[in-house]
């Protein structure tokens, strides 16, 4: 879905308001952050997280800095390169940028922001054999 909503706010911030590409994949990709980790913690990790306002908002700064900061750096740097030099498409190039990205991010909030326990409670234990 995340895919979904960064090329729509792509395309509308680029065609229809007519920002710059780099411009409008920043905005786009920061909207998708957001809408990813509200669909990380209610379903993709909802098992290691107990959503609140004082445990959600850490981790979406921690997913903002991690995650995020590889979704732009990551979508600005591959859309200049494939846009700018490549003469490629933006809505492709962007389609490129989110694939390599994703992986990168994947990881990275499965091992830092989404831990692997639910807040405030201890790992769990191995069962007994």
């Amino acid at each position: 879905m995340g895919i979904g909503v960064q090329l729509a706010l792509l395309f509308l911030l680029k065609t229809v308001l007519y920002l710059n590409y780099l411009t409008a994949t920043g905005l786009a990709v920061e909207a998708t952050v957001v809408h990813n980790f509200l669909w990380h913690e209610r379903f993709t990790w909802a098992d290691r997280v107990r959503p609140s306002w004082r445990n959600s908002l850490p981790r979406l700064l921690r997913f903002n800095l991690t995650s995020g900061a590889v979704s732009i750096a990551g979508n600005l740097g591959l859309m200049k390169i494939m846009v700018a030099f490549g003469h490629l498409n933006y809505l492709a190039a962007n389609g490129i940028a989110i694939t390599f990205c994703s992986l990168i991010n994947f990881l990275v909030s499965n091992t830092y922001v989404f831990e692997g326990r639910v807040a405030g409670e201890s790992p769990r234990s191995k069962p007994a054999m």
